[in-house]
């Protein structure tokens, strides 16, 4: 795979412009038009004509992040726009309790722990979810927490408990399945749930006195479920920018463009970039099942801390499928490791490679924190796509200098 490190303006036309390898596959619709190289470029050449000052945008997904780092896209930028990242990575500010609780869980004898397969990495106080299963705890992997209600309908004797966790975007998904089993009756099932959301945290981003950031593009998943009239407050109050985006690389071309237009014009208006996916009002029967069976509540973020109204918990009806109450584990506490700032790198005041053990005492295999092994975490991307040519995986001391 090409790094893009080095040459990331010829990295992205290996990445968007493949037409002449024989073995190409017959081209895919909405995916081939979304990293088309001349789109790209002719982006890319807009932006430059068009910026005249030194901005800092946010994308907030991590999805976003990856497809950021992936395909060189902050390198190809003019020099005066900064690219940071924000805490939209679910598992990366998932709270430590969170991960201990699962933990504890799983390791009772008449437990299955059900989880999405980023979680089992993710480190705990003193081990994760990965080693538990390897000791013989029954930790299964599922895409979808009706597997979940699977596993617990063909195995009544064991408790089975679903690690419910994720941005509004999982959010319809996990309320059906709890929603499901109470109407079956399904005692022997029972959720972990720690939702967040999104908008909250942006509003502590703008109001903190660090903050950077000019204009944000917001998540398209979780714009898709809750639409993006809740962003239009945001930008009024803050006189901030905001651009919904998809996450293929002319989706974020697009979405850095549409911002950087905003600043220039001196504008502050949500746009919505993704308007294949997203709509204003968003899909009201996934939000009307999440207002049945969830209510918003305080949540803490991993390494961020707890933010007013910004997480999701079981309403008191659906109490006996809440594995917090089954379990007696609410008034759980963890300590964060030290040496990690993954809080400074969640809230975009950071680089990875700012820190000091990345890539040395924090890697995917011995992480210190989440966002070294999630799929979607800024850690991990780093990792992955900007360690330098030649240098080998753990040695990042070239990058430091760079």
């Amino acid at each position: 795979m090409p790094m893009v490190t080095n040459g990331a303006r010829r990295t992205i036309e290996l990445k968007l412009d493949r037409r002449g390898v024989q073995d190409r596959p017959p081209a895919m619709k909405y995916i081939d038009e979304y990293r088309d190289s001349k789109l790209a470029r002719a982006a890319v050449d807009e932006l430059a004509r068009v910026t005249t000052k030194p901005w800092v945008l946010m994308e907030i997904c991590g999805g976003q992040t990856h497809t950021l780092m992936r395909y060189g896209i902050d390198e190809l930028l003019p020099a005066g726009v900064e690219m940071v990242h924000g805490p939209g990575c679910p598992v990366c500010v998932t709270p430590l309790e969170t991960v201990n609780k699962a933990i504890h869980i799983a390791s009772m004898k008449d437990v299955t722990l059900v989880s999405y397969g980023d979680m089992l990495r993710v480190p705990g106080s003193d081990t994760d979810l990965l080693r538990v299963k390897a000791s013989g705890s029954d930790v299964r992997i599922a895409y979808t927490p009706m597997e979940a209600l699977k596993i617990a309908r063909a195995n009544p004797n064991r408790r089975v408990v679903f690690l419910g966790i994720g941005f509004e975007t999982t959010a319809p998904a996990n309320a059906m399945a709890v929603y499901q089993a109470r109407r079956e009756g399904l005692k022997n099932f029972s959720m972990l749930v720690s939702h967040v959301l999104v908008p909250p945290a942006i509003r502590l981003l703008l109001g903190s006195n660090g903050n950077r950031v000019q204009g944000f593009i917001a998540p398209g998943h979780v714009c898709a479920v809750m639409g993006y009239w809740q962003y239009e407050e945001l930008a009024r109050d803050y006189h901030v920018p905001i651009v919904v985006a998809g996450f293929e690389p002319l989706d974020l071309l697009r979405a850095i463009l549409m911002l950087v237009k905003q600043l220039e014009q001196g504008r502050a208006d949500v746009e919505n970039e993704y308007s294949r996916s997203v709509t204003r009002e968003g899909n009201r029967t996934a939000q009307k099942l999440m207002e049945r069976v969830f209510e918003v509540c305080d949540r803490k973020w991993r390494g961020v801390g707890s933010i007013p109204a910004s997480g999701m918990r079981l309403r008191p009806e659906y109490a006996d499928f809440d594995a917090d109450k089954i379990f007696g584990l609410e008034e759980v506490t963890a300590e964060e490791p030290p040496e990690c700032i993954s809080a400074m790198v969640l809230q975009g005041l950071k680089k990875p490679i700012d820190c000091p053990a990345f890539g040395i005492r924090c890697t995917p295999e011995k992480p210190l924190g989440a966002p070294m092994v999630s799929a979607e975490g800024a850690c991990a991307a780093y990792y992955q796509y900007r360690r330098p040519l030649g240098v080998p995986e753990g040695d990042t001391a070239g990058e430091r200098k760079r």
